[in-house]
């Protein structure tokens, strides 16, 4: 499972021109579900991100995690970032999950951030969406639940 993580200021997701979710101060995830990911890979990615110390405290530090600064999370599934360009010029998606095993871990990640007690917002699975955000910082990780 792969993650770009961004801190933002706000974000939102749009379909046909329409505001489906919108957060304001605290993490854009993009989220990519590989074939081989299982359970333990969400578990790992949600404890890792919702602890991740991101936020500035009161020294300008980054010493504070979305659940210290009662921020908002807004995830969107997105497949590409299990694209493998090594090869010619056209990505090759073969390690990507299949949309139901992929659905499945996008919404056990989705709840288990949410019984955690961060606002969730999402976007449309297998939708075509326009993401927007602002990102502060610029701050932005990218994270993987396997080496």
């Amino acid at each position: 499972m792969r993650a770009v993580v961004q801190r933002v200021k706000k974000s939102s997701v749009s379909i046909d021109k329409k505001v489906i979710a919108e957060i304001g101060k605290g993490l854009l995830v993009l989220l990519g579900v590989a074939k081989t990911d299982e359970t333990r890979d969400v578990d790992y990615l949600v404890e890792k991100i919702l602890n991740l110390r991101v936020f500035e405290d009161e020294n300008s530090k980054m010493n504070k995690s979305l659940i210290e600064i009662n921020g908002e999370m807004l995830v969107v599934s997105q497949f590409t970032l299990l694209g493998n360009c090594r090869k010619g010029r056209r990505p090759s998606f073969v390690e990507a999950a299949e949309p139901e095993k992929a659905n499945a871990l996008y919404e056990n990640f989705i709840n288990q951030v949410r019984q955690k007690g961060v606002s969730a917002q999402t976007g449309q699975f297998r939708a075509m969406m326009d993401v927007s955000l602002i990102n502060d910082g610029p701050v932005t990780f990218i994270l993987e639940s396997r080496w």
